[in-house]
């Protein structure tokens, strides 16, 4: 039988890990069974173990820095189950109309109060732009303004903004640039808290799969949308954009990528958190658009994930008291929570995750002269 610990403790160490040590990034083991868990169910394994209390450790973050920085991540044996769901998902469509809820049904409604307790004033649920800041809400509002300004908005301009959220970029765009917005989502919750908030504005929310958009717009928006979509349908969300945008339109898709194209998720993520979800690579979408959009620019600020992240748990910490009590969830919801943002937060520190923030037009941009992130920048109204 193999000695599971002693395989475990050689690899960690690798990394400058040690089981119940005084590092802050240390692993504390309450339950021997942890090894073979992790030795056998892999990074699923790691994730569950610490949900039902089998470890602890006081950064999470830090650990998973150290862990893919040392290429540990690269090493994990992936069980036989997870292979066989690899192989499913290249044989079959697991995002169609009826796939795409199951993310809605899951994570999105069900934890709604739960997500916007940690968010900033416009409720994102994606990547802040930290530059020179550290505080939440203003990087978010920067992140905002920079969409704004890359998609060189206007008054007069129609923005259809795909997987709208809970309307925070429809509200800044329509207060900060006049322009009218249509946002569409699949999530019902969602859809009746962004009329809400955004009551009095010129923008309309819709319930709508984006396979269902309907007329023509000078702007298009997919912000953290496109990880819910699935590699077999990457083109098809591109040509659905295609065909609602305007020709003198530009497009800008904000996405966290990968760095190397897969067909499904990680097991932990996919089964608690993101059901159905994927991490497009930068080839998968170039391949997408290919005979459709001018590539006009594309920015990478992932590092500036690792702090939304340890943000977002510093408030869902703080309100966890209010969440609990209100919602009766117990100490396995809360170390699913604790474990996903950190250990994020560590992917991104390490640059295992990438974000991107790429724009796209069909013909290039009418009557304008130089690179187009000299225009964008001079776009401010």
């Amino acid at each position: 039988m193999p000695n599971y610990e002693v395989f475990v403790r050689q690899m960690l160490s690798q990394a400058g890990i040690q089981i119940n040590g005084n590092a802050h990034w240390d692993i504390q083991v309450h339950n021997p069974a942890f090894y073979k868990r992790v030795m056998t169910q892999g990074t699923l394994g790691l994730g569950e173990s610490y949900m039902d209390g089998w470890w602890d450790c006081n950064a999470i973050d830090q650990l998973f820095y150290k862990l893919v920085t040392a290429g540990l991540h690269e090493r994990v044996t992936v069980p036989a189950r997870m292979k066989v769901a690899i192989v499913l998902n290249r044989i079959f469509n697991i995002q169609t109309r009826s796939g795409s809820m199951k993310v809605v049904h899951e994570h999105y409604n069900p934890a709604s109060d739960t997500i916007l307790s940690f968010l900033d004033p416009y409720n994102q649920y994606t990547c802040g732009y930290f530059k020179e800041t550290d505080d939440l809400a203003k990087a978010q509002e920067q992140k905002l303004d920079l969409i704004s300004r890359k998609l060189m908005l206007q008054p007069e301009d129609k923005v259809l903004d795909i997987g709208c959220g809970w309307g925070g970029f429809a509200r800044f765009a329509a207060e900060r640039y006049g322009c009218t917005v249509t946002g569409i989502s699949n999530s019902s919750e969602q859809i009746e808290y962004a009329k809400k908030f955004c009551e009095g504005l010129p923008v309309t929310f819709v319930k709508s799969d984006y396979r269902d958009v309907k007329g023509k717009f000078t702007k298009v928006l997919v912000c953290g949308m496109i990880e819910h979509v699935g590699y077999k349908n990457y083109r098809t969300l591109m040509e659905e954009v295609f065909h609602c945008l305007e020709k003198n339109g530009l497009f800008l898709l904000q996405t966290i990528g990968g760095n190397t194209s897969v067909v499904s998720g990680d097991p932990w993520l996919k089964k608690y958190i993101f059901p159905n979800s994927m991490l497009p690579s930068m080839k998968q979408i170039t391949s997408a658009v290919e005979g459709l959009f001018i590539l006009e620019d594309v920015e990478n600020f992932g590092p500036y994930y690792d702090p939304t992240l340890m943000a977002w748990h510093k408030n869902f910490v703080a309100h966890w008291p209010r969440i609990k009590q209100q919602y009766e969830y117990d100490t396995k919801f809360y170390r699913m929570w604790t474990y996903y943002l950190l250990h994020m937060a560590g992917t991104f520190r390490a640059r295992l995750n990438q974000l991107w923030q790429i724009v796209f037009s069909k013909k290039g941009i009418p009557g304008r002269s130089g690179t187009y992130r000299v225009q964008f920048q001079n776009e401010r109204l």
